[in-house]
């Protein structure tokens, strides 16, 4: 089964006229910028059977940019939904798109943080293997093992440690 999706620009009238609205990203992101009218339900902490009262009864579903949305329609699917819809292109396309959001503070986006990370890991671990010892030159080559797989498999295992860490939350 194919994912159902929608524009962004639709939402304004979905939400008027009392759609379910949900946002799966981290609660931090979702603190940072999240459509009014949308609400939080992290992936990670997706409770399916809360969210359907009527199967039938479709269900809009926002990340950021669209990937963790499809996981979660897919989760929805399995759980016996048939109206799990991702907004295409998530809360970057509604922003674009003009929609009502809700600004609060500041929070790095899980995409960033791993950059950061990986970066750190890459710069800490050529610069041991140099001036410390060259062992320390195996961090840089699982760091890139794991980006590549990443970008392979479309799941970052990183992505999914750091959206546990306290800060995220």
């Amino acid at each position: 089964m194919s994912t159902q999706t929608i524009e962004a620009s639709t939402l304004t009238e979905i939400i008027a006229a009392g759609g379910t609205v949900i946002d799966v990203r981290t609660p931090a992101e979702f603190k940072s910028a999240h459509v009014i009218g949308a609400a939080l339900h992290p992936l990670d902490k997706l409770d399916t059977a809360a969210l359907i009262k009527n199967t039938e009864q479709p269900i809009y579903i926002l990340c950021q940019s669209g990937k963790r949305a499809s996981m979660a329609a897919e989760k929805l699917a399995a759980a016996g939904h048939t109206q799990a819809i991702v907004v295409e292109g998530g809360t970057l396309a509604a922003i674009d798109a003009g929609l009502n959001i809700e600004y609060g503070k500041g929070a790095i986006s899980i995409e960033r943080q791993v950059r950061i990370v990986a970066g750190l890991m890459v710069l800490g671990g050529t610069l041991a293997g140099v001036f410390i010892h060259p062992g320390f030159l195996i961090v840089p080559g699982f760091v890139g093992t794991g980006l590549a797989f990443a970008g392979i498999t479309d799941t970052c295992g990183m992505a999914m440690m750091l959206g546990k860490c306290p800060w995220n939350q």
